[in-house]
């Protein structure tokens, strides 16, 4: 079997997928499992495993973030991960999965809790390209990480 550190990214050198990324069926799931298998490997640089993003997902699927990380350290790929998922979450209605994952993918700054809105309010200017404008929450990590052109 695979190795976590062989599958780990070294996330001092690259970035994490975008939270708009998916795994077993799931936005924020492929990204929360890149920043569970640096941590374990001890590559994760200033990437923190079960941040509050993190626990968007597994409040949803009600999944547990060390038992999470314990599976994740058995050196399971992502197909592997994203069964477990699957077979580990909360059952819900497709819709239901949907219509969260659509819902966090559009959510606007001004949608979120006042401590996240007021985080963000000096995190934007300090970490992204000056002018560079923020339609919905998603777009602070792609513009940072460079997977979206700044406007």
């Amino acid at each position: 079997m695979t190795s976590v550190s062989d599958l780990a990214l070294d996330l001092t050198k690259n970035v994490p997928r975008s939270p708009r990324s998916t795994i077993g069926g799931y936005v924020v799931a492929a990204r929360t499992l890149d920043k569970c298998r640096a941590v374990i490997a001890g590559t994760n640089g200033e990437y923190h495993f079960a941040c509050p993003l993190d626990n968007l997902f597994f409040e949803f699927t009600g999944i547990d973030a060390e038992l999470f990380k314990t599976f994740v350290a058995t050196g399971a790929d992502d197909d592997a991960v994203a069964a477990w998922i699957q077979d580990t979450a909360t059952p819900r209605e497709r819709q239901e999965v949907i219509r969260w994952n659509n819902d966090l993918r559009d959510k606007r700054i001004s949608e979120m809790p006042i401590e996240l809105q007021e985080f963000l309010e000096g995190y934007i200017p300090e970490c992204l390209p000056e002018g560079a404008v923020v339609h919905v929450w998603f777009d602070v990590y792609d513009i940072e990480e460079g997977r979206l052109r700044p406007c």
